[in-house]
């Protein structure tokens, strides 16, 4: 099976989970206890911290909290920043996003959001331009997960901040964090990430906040863990293959970004374009190559490709239920495009002979169906 679908989850790094796996099976003991196996658990969580946050941040400004995934990190930024006023979001969000701030209105705070561009990228101009005096809180997804465009959070929470220094600014960075050169400025607050998406295991994430922001409350109640912002048992064998998943990730962060990079071109060059049409910009993350077989239904391809010994995406998995993708239906497009699309993604482990024969099954699967 080649497997190009990588952006819905990554297959476990085996160096990880074998590294990790003393935390299962010997090393098992709760965080919390006082003896001393409890101590050296206890020990590996702050070496794992650490090393997360450092890659993306400057501990003296930032603090990591681990969650139970990247959507409950963005929800627990959310429900504490949003409490009056209005919120804004591009419309390009992630679910975890979108749907929470959607649900801000039963709650008497004002869910704005702002436009996309053709490329899922949001129109800063625009989002800007929504925020007021009340604006309690701003949400911009670092890299689309269904398009893969890029958003320069850094400058984006700059603007923001300037027009109101109180407001908080979130980046859902799942996407991006592993994958592209990440560094924290000080106008941004939230910053949430994934295991399974870099080859660690579903189940864990993180959370990562400025120091600063005191709009921050536990989400969830009970023992006082996580520095009394997380309660319940620590997953320390998902924190550990986490850890050591991240460890092999940034040592070749920038080597795998070229290499992806050109296959990514590779593919969209060997695919024929009088069936496919390019959503994904050439700027974007190397990890993402979205496009539309105009006419032809997503669905149904990509069945057709699983049967064939390719697996690829429609869009986001948690949308898979809705019939076509609202966040490329926010892009601009048309039915006949929406329904066509196919989002193919790519991990480290991807090889240069995997993209080039996936290319031909993708084209000998469409022109069967044309």
């Amino acid at each position: 099976m080649i497997y190009l679908d990588n952006a819905a989850t990554t297959r476990p790094l085996e160096g990880a989970v074998g590294k990790a796996a003393k935390y299962l099976k010997e090393e098992y003991f709760n965080p919390s206890a006082r003896y001393h196996g409890g101590a050296e658990v206890s020990r590996m969580l702050a070496r794992a911290r650490s090393f997360l946050l450092e890659r993306i941040a400057d501990p003296a400004l930032f603090e990591l909290e681990f969650t139970s995934c990247g959507t409950e990190a963005d929800n627990q930024a959310i429900f504490s920043a949003a409490r009056r006023g209005n919120a804004v979001a591009s419309a390009g969000e992630h679910a975890a996003v979108f749907e929470s701030f959607k649900s801000l209105k039963s709650r008497g705070i004002e869910p704005r959001f702002a436009p996309v561009k053709a490329d899922g990228s949001v129109d800063a101009d625009a989002l800007v331009e929504l925020v007021d005096d009340k604006t309690t809180l701003v949400a911009v997804v670092h890299v689309n997960n269904e398009t893969g465009a890029v958003n320069d959070i850094a400058a984006i929470a700059k603007r923001v901040k300037q027009k109101n220094p109180r407001t908080v600014f979130l980046s859902d960075g799942v996407q991006a964090f592993g994958k592209l050169p990440v560094r924290l400025t000080k106008d941004i607050d939230f910053y949430s990430v994934s295991a399974h998406k870099i080859g660690g295991l579903k189940g864990t994430g993180a959370l990562i906040r400025r120091k600063a922001c005191t709009a921050f409350a536990p989400y969830i109640i009970g023992g006082g863990q996580e520095n009394g912002m997380r309660s319940g048992t620590e997953n320390t064998f998902g924190i550990a293959c986490f850890y050591h998943a991240a460890e092999e990730k940034f040592a070749s962060l920038r080597e795998d970004g070229e290499r992806l990079r050109s296959y990514r071109e590779r593919l969209w060059e060997l695919l024929d374009h009088d069936i496919f049409m390019r959503i994904s910009p050439e700027n974007g993350t190397p990890y993402i190559l979205t496009v539309s077989a105009k006419g032809l239904r997503g669905e149904i391809l990509q069945r057709d490709l699983w049967d064939n010994g390719v697996a690829v995406g429609t869009g986001s998995a948690c949308s898979s239920k809705k019939p076509f993708s609202r966040v490329i239906e926010a892009c601009g497009y048309d039915e006949a495009a929406l329904y066509g699309v196919l989002r193919m993604s790519f991990s480290p482990a991807t090889t240069e002979e995997e993209t080039e024969k996936a290319a031909q099954i993708i084209n000998a699967c469409a022109r069967r169906r044309i």
